[in-house]
């Protein structure tokens, strides 16, 4: 008798073999446990907040408040597809953010210099981008401690900037209102995540930067022996996510209405967790932004509705590390017959 599972159904095809069927439906399963746990959170923050959380002013607030973990969570994406790590959003966040703010019109008697303060700005983040990468490339030193070590480079970038004077407040009505002022019915500040969010996407699928950040992440042995140019990929991704973490520094300079050192504390741990929740693999290879996307979603909503429901800070970051937690273990137990633990 024909074995089903693997007799063609039709000349010219054959069917998966019941593991790579299993595997793809676990993925498919993965794909959609993300989807209905955030339905969960949408049902019971609606249940325990009546009135205060499903309304459109909280739905704009949700919006805004993922709209800097997603744009950082595009560049993060990007590396940690190729099995790299950067550290250094919130030193680029802080040093990008106090350039657009010195550059634009502002409390110290700063005049604007218009586009070119967001040109600087982005500038910063492509050079703080490209230095992590010239050390990991050039010097062989692992991403982890080369993003920790520029990570505090760019805060003390940001904090002789920053001077001694007092804070440097927009005082162009315009600019300092920009991020919460609404097109279509929602915050600017989305629209310009959904636009940097489609762009990731379309590198992610459609060039050969992102095909190659998935192969190097994959096997970076094999990706060479492919053709893959290792360090000019892992050059222009690092920079790219140096761009994203100073957009981002641009918009939480624009929410505050000033400049601060510190304004992307806390963005790290959000978009590192965004990502490893939205299903990418911190080992490389598997994964992509259209899924930090639904993860940054599902941790805004989260920490959106605790606020709401009046819980302790304390107890929101205890909620958020549990969290992150049962998702790692989710997605390497499948495989941990293939991991090797790091003591």
């Amino acid at each position: 008798m024909t074995d089903v599972l693997t007799a063609p159904k039709s000349p010219g095809r054959q069917p998966l073999p019941r593991a790579d069927r299993a595997r793809r439906g676990h993925g498919r399963l993965r794909s959609s446990g993300e989807v209905i746990a955030l339905l969960v959170l949408l049902v019971v923050f609606t249940l325990l907040n009546p009135g205060t959380f499903a309304t459109a002013t909280n739905a704009r607030t949700i919006l805004d408040q993922a709209a800097l973990p997603l744009i950082v969570g595009v560049g993060a994406t990007l590396v940690i597809l190729m099995g790299s790590i950067d550290l250094s959003v919130e030193g680029v966040m802080g040093a990008a953010g106090m350039t657009f703010v010195l550059l634009s019109a502002n409390s110290r008697g700063g005049e604007s210099h218009g586009a070119l303060a967001l040109v600087a700005a982005l500038a910063v983040g492509l050079a703080i981008g490209l230095l992590t990468a010239l050390i990991h490339t050039r010097l062989r030193v692992p991403t982890f401690i080369a993003s920790l070590g520029v990570w505090y480079i760019g805060l003390g970038v940001a904090t002789l900037l920053y001077g001694t004077e007092g804070i440097p407040n927009f005082t162009d009505p315009a600019t300092a209102n920009w991020a919460s002022r609404l097109l279509l019915g929602l915050p600017h500040s989305f629209w310009l995540a959904a636009m940097v969010l489609v762009l990731g996407l379309l590198v992610g699928r459609y060039t050969r930067l992102g095909r190659s950040a998935y192969a190097l992440g994959a096997d970076e042995r094999i990706a060479r022996d492919n053709g893959v140019r290792a360090a000019r990929t892992k050059v222009a991704v690092f920079m790219v996510a140096g761009g994203c973490s100073a957009l981002a520094g641009v918009l939480a300079s624009l929410q505050l209405g000033a400049g601060s050192v510190t304004l992307g504390a806390g963005t790290l741990f959000l978009t590192i967790a965004a990502v490893v929740i939205g299903g990418t693999s911190l080992g490389g290879g598997r994964g992509g932004i259209a899924r930090t996307a639904l993860g940054v979603l599902l941790l805004t909503v989260l920490n959106n509705g605790l606020i709401l429901s009046g819980v302790s800070p304390n107890i929101q970051s205890a909620v958020s590390g549990a969290v992150l937690i049962g998702a790692i273990v989710a997605a390497a137990w499948p495989h941990r017959s293939r991991l090797r633990v790091v003591k």
